[in-house]
């Protein structure tokens, strides 16, 4: 099997950062110009993906809700979050040595820089705190990747759509219709993704923080939604309308990665007030 250590999580993210960000930066381009990102893809991602997409089934999510949403792994604050995750350290990647608490205030201080409210800063700072999932012994295919719904159809829109057919889901009638067991427009809070650090988050912080946070934390990995416009069927008017925070939030989370490195000492002060207008002292998780 295909590498699929911490180190993966770095690929993914370069992988997701040149698919994605053609159209953020350049004018409209013909179909052939494009280039097939899907081809140039790293084995380890290519591998990746085939994993999440043959795994990630509808009782694979129920299951995982089941075993995660009572929240009884830890009693954690939210910095004590951040350094748990900082134990999740890539030794392998030769492009940096940032630890995961200083991509994460990569994220906030760019955030911070252009102005935006205090709550938009915090969520770029938590944003990928669902990711200690992996320091419980989750496949890192069943932690972070492309999000998309379960139980309906698959959208081609999603990345390496062909190894959907690995799925033992794509042979249930009732999975495989456009809906599936969805209503039409019903909103995406009736819809369950796929398995991750997003939703994993989001049941952690719901109650803390409003609403456009949410919707970033949520649905950041959502990009056959929220970048390719898949999957409008089965949203709610809200859905379409709060999807505008999500689209705000995705430069940060693809683009705010640089080899410089942020004092940690001296932010935490600022950050550490920031968490506590919003958190209580302690969280479960």
């Amino acid at each position: 099997m295909a590498n699929t250590g911490p180190d993966v999580i770095e690929e993914l993210e370069d992988f997701q950062k040149a698919r994605y960000e053609d159209r953020d930066a350049a004018p409209a381009k013909a179909k052939d110009e494009y280039r097939n990102y899907e081809a140039e893809a790293r084995p380890t991602v290519r591998e990746f993906y085939r994993l999440n997409h043959q795994g990630q089934t509808f009782d694979f999510v129920q299951a995982k809700k089941a075993e995660y949403l009572p929240k009884s792994r830890a009693a954690m604050s939210i910095w004590g979050a951040m350094e748990f995750l900082n134990t999740l350290v890539d030794d392998s990647d030769p492009d940096t040595d940032l630890t995961q608490i200083e991509h994460l205030l990569q994220t906030a201080e760019a955030i911070r820089a252009d102005g935006h409210p205090r709550w938009f800063i915090l969520t770029g700072l938590i944003h990928d705190l669902g990711k200690i999932l992996c320091l419980w012994g989750e496949p890192q295919w069943a932690v972070v990747g492309d999000t998309f719904p379960v139980g309906c159809a698959y959208s081609d829109k999603v990345v390496f759509p062909e190894f959907f057919a690995l799925n033992p889901d794509s042979r249930s009638p009732a999975y495989q219709t456009s809906c599936g067991i969805y209503e039409p427009h019903g909103g995406l809070d009736r819809v369950h993704l796929s398995w991750g650090h997003d939703e994993y988050l989001y049941q952690v912080v719901k109650d803390h923080l409003p609403d456009e946070s949410l919707y970033m934390i949520r649905y950041h990995s959502f990009y056959a939604a929220h970048r390719e416009g898949a999957y409008a069927h089965l949203m709610s008017d809200r859905d379409r309308e709060m999807f505008r925070w999500v689209r705000a939030f995705n430069p940060y989370d693809l683009y705010s990665k640089t080899p410089a490195r942020p004092d940690v000492a001296r932010l935490r002060p600022f950050y550490e007030d920031l968490i506590a207008e919003y958190f209580p002292p302690t969280l479960r998780w």
